[in-house]
């Protein structure tokens, strides 16, 4: 049910939003530190919100892909706390952050859908969270498929699942490798 409700709020969000932005690949949708003005939905493409760590790394934090909104707990602070690059080229639909609070403050159903989306959202953290203490590759992917509910997806993807679950791209193509053999 509560799949349901966040595809509800995210077409809710879809039919308020004030602008349509399209964005090559490398461009940033803001940065931290910039003031956060709008909520964003990346409509198409890839966003990837990255924060950088002191030892010079930088750490992924969402992957934002069709229909989802990006950085939703944005709407809350005054500076935004990382960086939103376009990894694939995207389509992103903007609404501005006083539209959206006024939303909230008018429109029960609106407000009901988007505690139910931050709600999944906190158990999807909490989730990854779960996968990233597993000490096998095995261990993580297979509570990866069991989280997002599906198989694997084809090749050409393997990379981004291989960076949620935490381990190295050959580590994955590894253990898929396993997996096929007799």
């Amino acid at each position: 049910m509560i799949t349901i409700m966040s595809k509800n709020f995210a077409a809710h969000l879809i039919k308020r939003a004030e602008k349509r932005r399209v964005m090559e690949k490398g461009a940033f949708l803001f940065h931290e530190g910039d003031e956060v003005q709008s909520i964003f939905i990346v409509e198409t493409g890839l966003v990837e919100l990255t924060r950088p760590q002191l030892d010079g790394t930088v750490v992924t934090v969402q992957r934002a892909t069709g229909r989802t909104i990006l950085a939703e707990a944005s709407v809350y602070s005054r500076l935004y706390h990382c960086d939103a690059v376009v990894v694939r080229p995207a389509t992103l639909l903007q609404l501005s952050k006083t539209a959206f609070l006024a939303h909230l403050q008018e429109d029960w159903a609106f407000c009901e859908l988007w505690s139910a989306h931050l709600a999944k959202e906190v158990q999807s953290a909490r989730y990854r969270s779960e996968i990233l203490t597993m000490k096998t590759v095995r261990e993580r992917l297979d509570a990866w498929i069991a989280f997002v509910e599906h198989d694997m997806p084809k090749k050409g993807r393997w990379k981004g699942i291989a960076e949620q679950i935490g381990v190295s791209p050959e580590a994955l193509y590894r253990e898929m490798a396993r997996r096929k053999s007799p």
